[in-house]
């Protein structure tokens, strides 16, 4: 709102004239902070002009001393909402020619002063006053599929480079047609300069086909076709805002478990997007499943992610959307297009990334075509074109907050200020799996979209371009690499090719580094639990249950559990079966997995003996497959998270520790003795339920006692709590609540994901101490 800033009638009679030029970073392109200048300039009896300088605007003005101050002091209290302006260098200039304020044509990046740095605009969900207006059949918009202004709408995934203008997007293929090109240049126009604007005559187009070859492409014809596709139970492969999705009828078992078969993809859950109803939009979800203040804002929120929200005990979904789980992952409409297809099918669609297994998202339609044709039965393509893949973002609630899993769309890239200047450029290559790119110079660090798992070719080549993306978008060029010290990572390999200097970081210090890099903990020393599934160490181990003291770049391990073997290496991990037995085995008991042949578990009783490809591990991770397998909840995996999803949800009631013992080996480190709590779990006399429970409070009871131990040899009081097993709410909140009765502050990750996607970002903070000591000698 800019009502509050009128003409100046006011001021007093000798007020000088004077003219100043102001620039401002942060976000300030695609979000219609020129307009906004524009407009409160006028109102504000001032002349002048504004543009866009690389990723900044900059703005020259001239007027009364006292009507350039209330404007000054506006453009940051009543930007528009979506804008998050800062200045950042205010000075005087020579008188302005000229009656007016005007918006003049943009510079690009290599126009812009070098102590200025760009800043991305994020994709935004279609605004209530489009809404409005797709839904009046009296405008001319009335269901436009591409409907938008320069308050929502793509951003990021559409941008070809800065500054952020229409010929430097993917809509520069669509010239406005007079009605358009009349609203864009009307200063009392709410679509006043707005580069995403478009309308039925002159914008972006929708084009069904299906198996049958027909291909439909008027804009109404081809969402009617779509919706009765989707009704008769079949599977389409609808484009979106960052890439496609596979869509299907949530309610359908048939379509889903149809989509799970072709998809290759039999037990991970899938994604649930629900229509809006109501007068908050919300009571499609509310009908389905339970949320409470925080998971409403947060799925009406600018991101539009994925919430995991738990499921009312009935319900009309297919058991095959979550089979296993008693929550789901929902999500709201997020582009005109799906509010669009959701109101018409008036039911909730599943709504998963369109690709194959392991692939990333697709989002140019040739190739969605070619490859998804045995598994999508038709496509709903539109015309423009996606630059920037990115997938939804994901949260959960835990321990009173909603904590990221996976960063996407309306988020990332994700820019943060460091709390020091870096002494040059550098590039994080991060994880394996999960994997994420971090780029940080000055005093800036960009966090890109989640890119996915690196064992694939095509996700490779995603990881490659995405650090291109990056590079190019900012205008920086890394000059360092961080990796992770396993050499056999895709992203060391890269990084360690790049012909760039390269410091690896521990998988685990990374862990523990994001965490309190996140929390501005870089001068006093912290206890970071950092259980996760499996990650090089620095004795050559597979370590995953490490409690680490220190801060960043200073990390000593205090305690871990005793090492057991991974029967087969990864296969173990495939095959949770093979854990089960081989713990059983070093517990001294016989457990039998009821399908696997004898002769089988003779073999590889011996393989065990003889320690023959039987890496060692200390994870916490594996101690939750182990457990699903022996409670027969899972045999084999299809998916990172089944086996402990499956068990965090199976467990019911409080749960009784099992007394575990701890030792110190020779460098001091301890240790837990994990046998009782296996043998614990064999015991048959116990319902599974109650075990489940049990091994829950075990492991909140191991943290206690070794979060009580360092206290008592380093005199620590805050503890942290990353990693991919602190996504299990159960234990989170049981730990988080055991340590603060114990006295302890407890730190969770608020921003960065604490599973490996948050590695990167680790790795720059683990790094940031050693760039700031270069720097300053």
């Amino acid at each position: 709102m800019i009502a509050s800033v009128n003409s100046t009638d006011d001021d007093p009679i000798d007020d000088p004239v004077l003219a100043r030029r102001w620039a401002l970073d942060g976000r300030v392109q695609g979000v219609g902070f020129r307009p906004f200048v524009q407009r409160l300039a006028t109102r504000c009896n001032l002349t002048g002009q504004v543009w866009n300088c690389g990723g900044q605007v900059m703005i020259e003005a001239q007027g009364s001393q006292t009507r350039l101050t209330r404007f000054e002091h506006a453009l940051i209290r009543e930007a528009p909402e979506t804008a998050r302006p800062r200045i950042v260098c205010v000075g005087s200039i020579a008188a302005l020619p000229g009656a007016a304020f005007e918006i003049r044509p943009s510079q690009t990046l290599a126009d812009t002063p070098p102590h200025l740095s760009p800043s991305i605009p994020p994709d935004t969900p279609i605004c209530a006053l489009c809404l409005a207006e797709m839904n009046d059949p009296n405008n001319r918009r009335h269901r436009y599929p591409f409907t938008h202004c320069d308050q929502c709408g793509p951003r990021y995934t559409l941008i070809d480079r800065l500054p952020y203008d229409r010929v430097r997007t993917s809509l520069k293929d669509f010239p406005l047609c007079p009605d358009c090109d009349r609203e864009y240049h009307d200063p009392n126009n709410r679509r006043f300069h707005a580069q995403s604007i478009a309308c039925p005559h002159c914008g972006p187009h929708l084009t069904y086909t299906d198996k049958g070859d027909r291909t439909i492409t008027d804009n109404q014809h081809a969402l009617d076709a779509a919706t009765r596709a989707l009704t008769s139970g079949a599977i389409v492969a609808v484009q979106g805002v960052g890439g496609y999705y596979l869509m299907a009828d949530a309610t359908n078992s048939a379509a889903a478990s149809l989509l799970r078969l072709r998809k290759h993809r039999p037990d991970k859950p899938l994604a649930v997007m629900f229509p809006w109803r109501g007068p908050d939009g919300l009571d499609a979800v509310r009908h389905t499943a339970g949320f409470d203040t925080a998971e409403a804002q947060t799925l009406l929120g600018e991101e539009r992610p994925v919430v995991v929200l738990p499921l009312h005990a009935e319900h009309s979904l297919s058991p095959a959307v979550a089979p296993g789980l008693n929550e789901v992952g929902a999500l709201l409409p997020c582009a005109p297009l799906h509010y669009l297809l959701l109101e018409a099918l008036g039911r909730p669609l599943i709504a998963t990334s369109a690709n194959i297994s392991g692939n990333p998202t697709m989002i140019d339609p040739a190739v969605a075509e070619q490859q998804l044709a045995t598994i999508a039965d038709a496509f709903l393509h539109h015309n423009r074109a996606i630059h920037h893949r990115v997938d939804d973002s994901v949260y959960r609630r835990i321990g009173h907050r909603l904590r990221p899993l996976r960063l996407g769309r309306g988020i990332t890239p994700l820019e943060i200020d460091l709390p020091w200047p870096v002494s040059h450029p550098v590039l994080a290559v991060g994880a394996q799996q999960k994997n994420t790119v971090c780029l940080a110079w000055g005093t800036r660090l960009v966090l890109s979209p989640h890119i996915g798992d690196l064992e694939n070719f095509r996700t490779q080549l995603a990881f490659e371009q995405q650090i291109r993306t990056l590079c190019e978008l900012y205008g920086v060029q890394p000059e360092e690499m961080i990796h992770d010290t396993h050499a056999d990572y895709q992203a060391t390999r890269w990084a360690r090719a790049s012909g760039r200097d390269c410091h690896s970081i521990p998988h685990h210090f990374a862990h523990a580094s994001a965490l309190c890099g996140e929390h501005g903990r870089f001068s006093e020393d912290t206890l970071v639990f950092t259980w996760d599934g499996t990650g090089l160490g620095t004795d050559g181990t597979l370590w995953g249950g490490e409690a680490l003291i220190g801060r960043p770049g200073q990390w000593r391990r205090h305690a871990t559990f005793e090492p057991f073997p991974l029967l087969g290496g990864e296969a173990a991990i495939r095959a949770p079966w093979r854990l089960a037995a081989t713990l059983s085995w070093e517990c001294g008991s016989d457990w039998k997995p009821a399908h696997i042949a004898a002769t089988e578990l003779t073999l590889l009783r011996a393989v065990w003996q003889r320690r023959l490809n039987c890496p060692s591990s200390s994870s916490v991770g594996r101690l939750f497959d182990a457990a699903a397998a022996l409670l027969n909840l899972v045999d084999t995996v299809s998916h990172e998270a089944q086996a402990p999803t499956r068990l965090e949800a199976f467990a019911r009631g409080a749960g009784n520790p099992v007394e575990l013992f701890h030792h110190s080996d020779f460098d001091g480190v301890l240790r837990c003795r994990w046998p009782p709590l296996i043998r614990h779990l064999l015991d048959h006399r116990l319902s599974a339920i109650q075990r489940a429970a049990d091994f829950h409070a075990t492991l909140v009871q191991i943290l206690l006692t070794q979060a009580q131990a360092a206290r008592s040899s380093a005199s620590i009081r805050s503890i942290g709590l990353t990693g991919g097993v602190f996504q299990n709410r159960r234990l989170t909140e049981a730990a988080v609540a055991a340590l603060a009765a114990n006295g302890f502050d407890v730190l969770l990750h608020e921003r960065i994901p604490c599973n490996d996607a948050g590695i990167s970002f680790g790795q720059v903070m683990d790094r940031l101490p050693a760039l700031r000591y270069r720097e300053e000698t």
